[in-house]
C-alpha cells in the first residue's frame, strides 16, 4: 500500500515518496511534505532550469540557485519559470 501524505505543493492528499530524494534534514522534510508527483514535476522542472541556463551541477553556484528554485517550487510559491524561457507549442 502506498504511503499517503499531505503534499504542501499541491495542497492534496498524495502518494508519497518511496524514500528521501537525498540524505539530511531537507530531504527528509521533502520525504514527508512533498508527494511523489508534485516531486516528479520539480524534477521536470529542474532539467529544465539546468537546460535554459546551461549550469553545470557540480558548480556550487548551480548547486546553490537550484536549491533556491527548488524550495520556491515545492514551498514557497515565489517559483518563476527561468528566464528566456519559451514555453513548446504543442
Amino acid at each position: 500500500m502506498a504511503r499517503m501524505i499531505k503534499c504542501v505543493k499541491l495542497g492534496i492528499e498524495a502518494e508519497g515518496m518511496e524514500s528521501p530524494p537525498f540524505p539530511g534534514p531537507k530531504g527528509q522534510f521533502i520525504y514527508d511534505n512533498i508527494s511523489q508527483k508534485a516531486w516528479q514535476e520539480w524534477i521536470e522542472m529542474q532539467t529544465m532550469i539546468i537546460n535554459e541556463q546551461r549550469l553545470a551541477s557540480f558548480d556550487p553556484k548551480a548547486r546553490k540557485l537550484l536549491e533556491e528554485e527548488r524550495e520556491k517550487f515545492l514551498f514557497a510559491g515565489g517559483f518563476e519559470m527561468p528566464e528566456g524561457y519559451v514555453p513548446e507549442k504543442g
